[in-house]
Order: structure tokens, then C-alpha cells, then sequence
């Protein structure tokens, strides 16, 4: 389906669009914004980001709200559909105004979160990143303080998956550390040990004779590490580079799995699929791009933005897996979509999905219908859905067995090849005698860091805590580092053009006409200024503009009968 609207309407804020499934709504009494509801001059600022966690509420309200606008943190009850009142947006859960620098990204932990304690990280523009309870309004620990460990900013951080204690952060060096929330750090620059090496990347490990953070120092490619995302059941860690390039690594053993190459320029935003099986990457090739994990190779790419991509995601509740002697239609209702199988974020289904999937692949049946839909925002404030389908999926698999034929011999020729072998039930790299279903990755790499690393926590609280108390306003020391960004920038664009012409026909980064390139479901303006935010809920979609102000759009059939304007 193309793209709707054009000509002299697509100067047009949109407030609803229309899909298979139906109509989604713009709600604009379920707007967040800052209190005084007044656009935000975002020159010079960072992006505003949006986060949820669900406390578990026993009311039925147990979904929590995480913006960050210029150098303001809000923290709020989350209504979705309801409306929200200004007497809503003027009692925030929690508040913060940060002096010198600005928050630019925050990540809450699912598993400690209740309706009385959140544990909140916030990334900053200086380094620092620092851990607050917006609930509790404790006093928070702060990491990085004094910069020793990296001075650039904060690009994403995220708690790894089945950890209460371990966090990832990721710098615009090009680094990314993990700590743990148990440990201190260090008042002088740690020093490193090398742990593993491969191309492109290495991994270090801290040669404190205490337990310190970080635990680890991942270097990955030239250049910044825009944003990480880990895959569904926490085993690998997809990496988008500002030096183009996406790079997948087991985060068990720090082995990189494979990696892809953007048509031109730096990679903003990457996600996976429900199943883990795809991950797609938006850039500054205004493109989106769908790269196969089991296959190591770009299956599509999308064209409908007119500049830079900043955000993609998968949204769970379209994707679906059905038994069928034809492909799937879409339904008229959203409702009709619950009914279906459909990947809820819960590792059961999306394993019973693999399965099923793996059985097509095997025998080239007709007896699965299968769809994943994503969105995309971007810089040209567009939002775009879009849909990757049969047609663009099975292809590989009328080939499979022609090129598992092949594996051993094209394994021989060398890396040149532009097939890997493939495995035939097409399933996850997972290591051999783990649990699909295993929800603690970390164990693994942190043992293998250093003895300290494995420090029973009652061991690691004998060490007096190092942080300090900080006042709601926190002021930190900010030191310019634009000088030394500037090198680095040209030092990655240059290795990044030399790679990108070795790359550029090849699996990683096949030419426009080499593979398919899908069409938007839906491509609308929706904001004035450039979008940050594009997240999928279950009765929702949320979007957030460079302006501050957090737009829930109603899914098909949900309006009606929970909204009240």
C-alpha cells in the first residue's frame, strides 16, 4: 500500500491516519508536556526522550512516564487513552531540573520497579549517569562523577536484562561500560586489560584490584555508539554506529555475531523483532533497513522519509504468526488483532513463534502466514508505518536449500561470500545447552571479568559507599570537550568511506536495486518540529517532538469506549 496524502496536504499536522486494521486517533486531552503546556526551544538542546515502566499497580494504573525536555526530568502517572488534566500535568510523581548539563537518556528496571520504588538511571550530556528512586525521592548515587571514565556524552544506557544490579551505557567515544550499581568508582582513570579482540572492536576489562566500575569497557567501531538495543530473550546486543555500520554481539561472550553496513552515512536507531529474528536500523541514508540475524544479510529497505531516521520500532501487537493455507488479512478492528496470535513481549510466545516458523522454513509449506509491522519517525517529522510481509520473507526460504547445499563450500572460499550457511530450522544462534528462556545474560561475561567482578553483594556493601548527597536541582562540573569530539569525528568519516566502498554490493550492504525496497503503509507529518520518540502499547502508540509535548495516538477501537474527552 503506498503512502497516503501528497501534494498540497502534506504540509499538514495530521491527528489521525488510517491502516488495514483501522483508524488511529490523535487524543489531545492525553497529551504530556511541561506543565505550563509552552513549546520548547529546543536549540542547541538534546533530544527528548520518553520512557515507561509498570510498577504493578493493583489499581489497574501501574503504567509510569519518564520525559526528558532541555534540562528538565518529569515523572509521571501514566493514563494512556484517559484524559489528562492540567491539574494531572501539574503534580508530577517526581520533578528535576539539572543545572550545566542535560539529561539525554533514561532507562527504569523492570524487575526491582513497585508502586512505592523505581530504580531510574539518567545518562547526561557531560558523562555522568546517575540512579534515582522518582518515588521514593531518595538521594541518588551518581557514576562517572568526575569524568575519569568518559568525558563525552551519554548516547544510550540501558539495565541488562534479568540483572537487578548491571547496566550498559554507551558514549559518543564510541565506548560502552558496564557497571554495577553495587560498586563504586574509581577517583582516577581506571586502567584496562584486554579480555577479547575482533574486528572493529575489543573488550577490556578493569584492572582495579577492588571491585570497581566499570566492570567492562566495549570499544565498538569509529565513531559514536548512537544507540543499543538488546534482543528479546537478552542474549545479544545489536550495536547502530555513527560509522554506519550495525554490529550484533552475544553479550555472553562478547563475540560478534555478525553486522551490516548502511546505504550512506551513520546509523541513529536500531530495534528487533518481537521473535528476535529481524533487526531493522533508521539513519541519515533516510532509510530504514531490515537485516536478517540468522541469515547475516539485508533483506530490505524502506524509502518515505525525507531526512534523517531517529527512531524505529517494532510494534508487538500486529506482529502475528497464523496457521493458514493462505496469507493472513488484516482485520477491520483492533480488537480482532487480540484475538490472533500475536507477540505480547512474553519469551513463550515468541519462542512458540520460532517454532512454527522454523517448521515453514523446513518444509516451504503454505501452513504460516507471516507479518511484522514497524514504525519510523524522523527529522522530517514523518511518522511511518510500514509492514514486511510474505513476499519479502519467503524468498530465503525457497533458497535454503540450495544454499545449505552450498555452505561447505562457499565456507571454504574464504569470507568473500556473500551467503553464510545457514542453519535449516532457521533458529537463533543461542549457545549450545542454554535456555531460550533464560532471563540472566550477565553471569557469564561478568565472571569471566576478574575475580572481583563476582563479589557476593553482602562482599561488595563492606566497601563504604563513595557517593555524595545531591540537592533536587544538581549542579555538576561541565569541561567543553568539542575539540577533541571534532578529531574523532573526522577520524571515523575517514575510515568509514574506505569501508564503505570495500562493503558497498556485498550481504552487508547490497545496492538499491539489489534487494527489496518496501513502500510505507501510512507516511504522515505529525508534528512541527523533529521527532525523538515512537513507542508501541497495547492500546496506544506514543510519539514525542523535539517542541516537549508527548502525543498518545488511540489505536482502532480503543476511543470509543475508554476515552472521554
Amino acid at each position: 500500500m503506498a503512502a497516503e496524502g501528497g501534494g498540497k496536504e502534506s504540509n499538514e499536522i495530521k491527528t489521525q491516519f488510517s491502516t488495514r486494521e483501522g483508524v488511529y486517533k490523535l487524543l489531545p486531552n492525553s497529551e504530556y508536556s511541561r506543565p505550563n503546556r509552552v513549546p520548547f526551544n529546543s536549540q542547541g538542546s538534546s533530544p527528548v526522550k520518553v520512557s515507561f515502566v509498570n510498577v504493578n499497580d493493583q489499581s489497574g494504573n501501574g503504567e509510569r512516564i519518564c520525559f526528558s525536555v532541555g534540562r528538565e526530568l518529569y515523572f509521571y502517572i501514566y493514563k494512556g487513552v484517559r484524559k489528562v488534566t492540567a491539574a494531572d500535568l501539574s503534580k508530577p510523581v517526581d520533578k528535576r531540573i539539572y543545572k550545566g548539563i542535560l539529561p539525554t537518556c533514561h532507562d527504569s528496571n523492570v524487575l526491582t520497579a513497585t508502586a512505592e520504588s523505581v530504580s531510574l538511571l539518567v545518562g547526561f550530556s557531560a558523562g555522568q549517569v546517575q540512579l534515582i528512586d522518582p518515588i521514593k525521592k531518595e538521594t541518588s548515587k551518581l557514576f562517572n562523577e568526575d569524568r575519569v571514565i568518559d568525558k563525552s556524552p551519554v548516547t544510550c544506557l540501558k539495565w541488562v536484562p534479568g540483572s537487578e544490579h548491571l547496566f550498559l551505557v554507551a558514549h559518543s567515544s564510541g565506548c560502552l561500560y558496564l557497571y554495577n550499581v553495587e560498586h563504586t568508582c574509581g577517583t582516577t582513570p581506571p586502567h584496562y586489560q584486554l579480555l577479547k579482540q575482533g574486528e572493529s572492536y575489543a573488550v577490556h576489562t578493569n584492572k582495579s584490584k577492588s571491585a570497581r566500575n566499570p566492570l567492562l569497557r566495549w570499544t565498538v567501531g569509529e565513531g559514536a555508539v548512537n544507540e543499543f538495543a538488546f534482543s528479546p530473550d537478552g542474549k545479544f546486543l545489536a550495536c547502530a554506529g555513527q560509522d554506519g555500520f550495525l554490529r550484533v554481539f552475544c553479550f555472553d561472550s562478547a563475540e560478534l555475531q555478525g553486522s551490516m553496513k548502511s546505504y550512506f552515512g551513520g546509523l541513529l536507531c536500531v530495534c528487533w523483532s518481537p521473535d528476535g529474528r529481524y533487526v531493522v536500523t533508521g539513519g541519515e541514508d533516510d532509510l530504514v533497513t531490515v537485516w536478517s540475524f540468522s541469515d547475516s544479510r539485508v533483506i530490505a529497505r524502506g524509502r518515505g522519509h525525507k531526512s534523517w531516521v531517529s527512531v524505529v520500532a517494532f510494534d508487538h501487537c500486529i506482529t502475528n504468526v497464523q496457521d493458514c493455507e493462505a496469507p493472513a488479512e488484516f482485520s477491520a478492528s483492533d480488537e480482532d488483532f487480540q484475538d490472533q496470535v500475536q507477540f505480547n513481549g512474553s519469551r513463550e510466545r515468541a519462542n512458540s513463534a520460532q517454532s512454527r516458523l522454523s517448521n515453514r522454513n523446513s518444509t516451504d509449506g503454505r501452513g504460516v502466514s507471516v507479518t511484522y509491522r514497524f514504525g519510523s519517525v524522523g527529522q522530517d517529522t514523518q511518522l511511518c508505518l510500514w509492514d514486511l510481509t510474505e513476499d519479502i520473507l519467503f524468498p530465503l526460504s525457497r533458497t535454503r536449500t540450495h544454499t545449505n547445499a552450498m555452505s561447505a563450500e562457499t565456507s571454504s572460499n574464504g569470507n568473500n561470500s556473500t551467503n553464510s550457511p545457514l542453519p535449516r530450522s532457521n533458529s537463533l544462534p543461542h549457545s549450545s545447552g542454554s535456555s531460550p528462556n533464560s532471563q540472566k545474560p550477565a553471569s557469564s561475561i561478568v565472571d569471566s571479568v576478574s575475580k572481583f567482578a563476582t563479589l557476593a553483594l553482602h562482599e561488595a556493601r563492606k566497601e563504604p559507599p563513595q557517593e555524595k548527597d545531591h540537592k533536587r536541582n544538581h549542579s555538576m562540573s561541565y569541561i567543553s570537550n568539542k575539540s577533541s569530539d571534532k578529531l574523532n569525528q573526522i577520524i571515523g568519516a575517514r575510515a568509514a568511506k574506505t569501508h564503505a566502498a570495500k562493503t558497498l554490493g556485498t550481504s552487508s550492504c547490497p545496492r538499491m536495486d539489489e534487494v527489496p525496497l518496501l513502500e510505507p503503509l501510512v507516511c504522515k507529518k505529525i508534528a512541527h518540529e523533529r521527532l525523538t520518540v515512537l513507542i508501541f502499547l497495547e492500546d496506544c502508540l506514543v510519539t514525542a517532538c523535539q517542541e516537549g509535548f508527548v502525543c498518545t495516538w488511540a489505536r482502532p477501537g480503543k476511543v470509543v469506549s475508554i476515552y472521554n474527552p
